[in-house]
This record gives C-alpha cells, structure tokens and sequence, in this order.
C-alpha cells in the first residue's frame, strides 16, 4: 500500500468522522446494493482548514441540506470533504479511493489529474464569471504590475488559481511569469500573513475585507473577463457513475433544483449570509464581489454550452505551453451531459440559463 502524504493526511481529518454501527437505514442501503456513504468533496476549506464551502450553488447545495434530504430515506449518508491542499489534494483523495464525486474542481487540477490516469465524468459547469483583483500589501509603492517584476508573488500552486495568476500576468504583458517573477507556492492563510508583514509583494485576492484591515490595497482589476477567469467542474468517479447511475441523476437533479433557486433575486442576501460561515469572506466582501452580477444566472450557470467546452480546451493548451504539464488530455469521451440534460428537462428549465459562444459572448440570454 502507498504511504499517504501529508495532505491525503490532512484532508482526512477536516473529513466529518465516521460512524460506527449501522443504522436501520443504512442497513438497508447495504443491502439494496446502494452504497451507504456518498463522499462529496471540495478543493478547499473555509479559514483555518474549517471545513465548510466559500460561495457558488455548489457551496447552498451544503448549506441548505438538499442532498441529505434527499437521500434521508435511503439510508444513505452524504459525506462532505474539504481538502486545505485544495485541488491537487483532492485529485490523490480521488486516487487513493476516498471520494466519488468533486463539487467544483479548477481547471488545472481536473485536466492534470486526468492527465495522470484519474478516470471521471463531467457532470456540469459548477460556476463561471466573476472578477479578479490583484492585491498588493498596504504599504506597497508599486503602481503597476510593471513594478513587481522580480518580486515574490503567491499563489497556491497546482491549483486553478496558478493559471489565473499566469493569464492575469499574461494580459498585463508578462508571458513568462515564472521567469519574470519569484512565484511562491502558499495556502490562503499563509498567503494573508505574508501579505500583511510584507513577505509576499502580490497576489490575487478579493480585496475589501483585507483594505478594511489595513492588510492590502488592491493594483489592477478584471471584471468579467471570459477568458481569465474559467469555469469549475462538477464531476463523478467513473466506477460510481456505472454502478449508481439512478443515483447520480438523482443528486444532478437536486443540484440543478439548487443551482435554479441560486439565481433567484430573492435568495441573494441568503447566499451571501450563507458564503460567510467558512471565514474566507466577509458578508461585505460577498456583496460586493457579487452585486456587480445584476443577473445570478450568468454565474450560478450548469452547462455545459461551446464555452465551457471551449475553456477546458483552452486551459489543456495553456497547461502544456506553460509547461505545468506534458501529457495529452482530450474531451473525447470525458464530459458526459445526459444527467444534465435529463435535469433540464425534467425540470423545464431546457432554456433557463444564458449561453455562451467559444469566446464567451452570450448568444442566449
């Protein structure tokens, strides 16, 4: 048996613990040859390693209970797993047999992870859109990114946020960022300290709590670039998904209901209390990040339209340019949408989200 590393070791234990004894329920889900876990899990966790989401309808799918109610009756448990190493992290979890679904999974590590053997299906697009800002600590003088050349930046490497530092570096006119910057490897919190004692000299991060604190100001800004900021992925492990099928329409189903009472206006304020309880961002923070969207569904979005489609192959050629990985990756075969496509339907919501051409440009609102 493998030795398990330290981050396999670490998102264990932010995993909720297990249960000892079966319950009823459970026996009853063994013995229909359902199983009596599902392992759900995230790459990320809230401030501290707290093991709770930071936003999307991915993170109100946990925060409202949905797959627990729906699976009450069944036996079956819903497991929720957070991992601090965030996507890389996951990816050996999934490797090493601990998980059977991935609620929102980064670019760089889904097509790295797939690169390597990791067998899974794409279900959907867990998000999409949004603004990037690139900070630098309070007492900074730089006035530019021009400035930092030659400066330590951070960034949690491996992780989909590495490819938004190198495109947001990239369309500030730095198209070799590794050469032209000292580019650590730091987890959120880390990175925060670093940033308040100087340590580190930028990064991107979501501002306002941080400029309340006195910790950063922000450099530069991006809002709504299609092409820096990618869409998540929401997939299931291949040998689930051939024994489960009816379980995973089920929990697609449920996903979806979510993702349509995400993009309700009523529900915004709801959310943004919601997105607070992992630590990662302050009430204000969500409000201001997310009020610029005057319509959630444009980022509380499922599909798996030509832009998703084309994002994840753009970010397979990036990947290789930026030499982050040499391993051939197709789409052939990989992304399975009848689950959503069934939910759709089901639901009537067949014409519900707005669709996005190759470029990102809405041809359906």
């Amino acid at each position: 048996m493998k030795r398990r590393t330290f981050s396999a070791a670490l998102a264990s234990s932010l995993a909720a613990p297990a249960l000892i004894g079966l319950s009823p329920g459970t026996a009853r889900a063994q013995s229909s040859n359902k199983p009596a876990t599902i392992r759900i899990g995230f790459p990320g966790a809230g401030t501290g390693g707290r093991p709770l989401p930071t936003s999307g309808f991915t993170a109100n799918v946990v925060f409202r209970g949905d797959l627990e109610q729906e699976f009450a009756a069944d036996g079956i448990k819903i497991e929720w797993k957070y991992y601090v190493g965030a996507g890389p992290a996951l990816n050996e979890a999934y490797a090493n047999g601990l998980l059977d679904f991935c609620f929102g999974h980064g670019d760089l590590p889904l097509i790295v992870g797939r690169s390597t053997g990791l067998k899974h299906k794409i279900l959907l697009s867990s998000g999409r859109g949004g603004d990037v800002y690139f900070i630098v600590p309070a007492a900074s003088g730089a006035k530019s990114i021009a400035d930092l050349q030659g400066k330590t930046l951070s960034v949690q490497k491996g992780t989909a946020g590495q490819l938004t530092l190198y495109r947001f570096l990239e369309k500030s006119g730095f198209k070799e960022p590794e050469k032209q910057f000292r580019i650590i490897s730091q987890i959120r919190d880390d990175r925060i300290a670093a940033l308040s004692t100087g340590d580190v000299h930028g990064a991107i991060e979501t501002p306002f709590g941080l400029e309340a604190r006195g910790v950063a100001r922000r450099l530069a800004e991006v809002y709504d670039d299609p092409f820096i900021n990618r869409p998540g992925t929401l997939w299931v492990g291949e040998a689930f998904e051939q024994r489960h099928p009816d379980l995973v329409q089920r929990i697609v189903n449920r996903v979806v209901k979510t993702a349509h009472w995400s993009t309700q206006e009523a529900n915004r304020e709801t959310q943004y209390q919601y997105w607070t309880r992992s630590g990662v961002n302050t009430y204000i923070d969500n409000k201001r990040v997310w009020d610029r969207t005057k319509d959630l569904r444009t980022r509380h979005n499922p599909l798996l339209d030509e832009y998703y489609t084309a994002s994840i192959q753009r970010s397979i050629d990036e990947i290789k340019g930026y030499r982050l990985s040499r391993r051939d990756v197709s789409l052939d075969g990989w992304i399975e949408p009848k689950y959503l496509n069934n939910a759709l339907r089901e639901q009537k919501l067949e014409t519900y989200w707005p669709t996005q051409d190759a470029n990102g440009k809405f041809i359906r609102t």
